[in-house]
């Protein structure tokens, strides 16, 4: 090797991607989004026992949507990171929600 062609291995090397980055931010966006439209909403509107906006088949219709989206985004090469976060949010939302519906059965069942 002469003094001319030092080693190209700084040019080669990727920079770091950042802390969260565009999966991270969708995983947030999408549990958040969830918890927000399932949790929060009914309560604004009247309490718990006042969500018949939430009732019967009606309750799929919003997952459904975000399912949707989020596969259209996982497809299309530059927003694949994005859907891949939202939908492994949705994982995260229905995992968490069975885990916080069996604990409330449970105590119910006292």
């Amino acid at each position: 090797m002469s003094k001319d062609n030092p080693p190209r291995q700084k040019e080669e090397e990727e920079p770091p991607e950042p802390a969260l980055g565009p999966m991270g931010f969708g995983i947030l966006l999408g549990t958040a989004a969830l918890y927000a439209l399932y949790l929060v909403v009914p309560l604004v509107f009247g309490g718990p026992y006042n969500m018949r906006f939430l009732a019967g088949p009606s309750a799929f219709v919003p997952i459904a949507g975000y399912l949707a989206i989020a596969i259209i985004l996982a497809v299309w090469p530059p927003t694949s990171r994005w859907g891949a976060g939202l939908l492994i949010g949705l994982g995260i939302f229905t995992l968490l929600g069975g885990g916080v519906c069996v604990g409330a059965l449970v105590q119910m069942g006292g």
